[in-house]
């Protein structure tokens, strides 16, 4: 007996494809896609713009730290400006003075080192460019020498004049004593005007053996 399977041939013939879709569904996937493509792009920019505002804040924040510390960079330069110049003025101011009394501490000093033994120095007085020089010593000899040291010197112009000399005679209780007034020219261009009184410093301690 020969059979025939009909029910094979059938379903052989009815059979539909498995992935077949209608043209709603695929208008639908699209549909979707488009918007998780969309989604997606809008977190991706949403992501990027806090990465931007957390480095712009952060640029900010070391930007203010930077102008906090440049404000007081320039708060300590103001100082130091200020101080170079009052340090300025008084460099300029000394080297005003020591340029406008050049003449005179050469002058004194001069005077002063051409004191000899024996002498000493009452008072000096300038005049424009002329000085003059009193003082007391106990022999001529004295005198003579420190006429000729202050001639060793291009500050006075020569020959120097002894104005007056006096010779007091020696007593029991003092030895001979000589008072003299000196007279001489400056050699100066621009001497400053005014008296000056002074004591050279060898004069000086010539008067205190002289006292003695």
């Amino acid at each position: 007996m020969i059979r025939v399977n009909l029910l094979g041939v059938e379903r052989q013939k009815v059979k539909k494809p498995l992935l077949a879709f209608d043209p709603t569904q695929s208008l639908t996937l699209i549909c979707a896609l488009i918007l998780v493509a969309t989604a997606a792009g809008l977190g991706w920019w949403f992501w990027s713009l806090r990465q931007e505002s957390t480095r712009l804040d952060a640029d900010i924040v070391a930007a203010q730290q930077e102008s906090a510390r440049l404000q007081g960079l320039l708060v300590e330069v103001q100082q130091f400006e200020a101080q170079r110049t009052t340090l300025q003025q008084r460099v300029a101011l000394i080297e005003q003075l020591r340029r406008g009394q050049s003449v005179p501490v050469q002058l004194l000093d001069h005077v002063s080192k051409s004191v000899p033994d024996m002498l000493w120095l009452v008072l000096m007085t300038q005049d424009a460019e002329q000085i003059t020089i009193e003082g007391r010593s106990t022999t001529l000899i004295a005198l003579s020498d420190f006429v000729g040291n202050l001639g060793s010197s291009d500050l006075l112009r020569k020959p120097i004049e002894i104005v007056e000399s006096q010779v007091q005679p020696a007593t029991t209780n003092a030895p001979e004593l000589v008072s003299f007034t000196v007279r001489a020219q400056i050699n100066a261009p621009a001497a400053p005007d005014g008296g000056a009184g002074g004591r050279g410093g060898r004069g000086g301690a010539a008067a205190g053996r002289g006292a003695q």
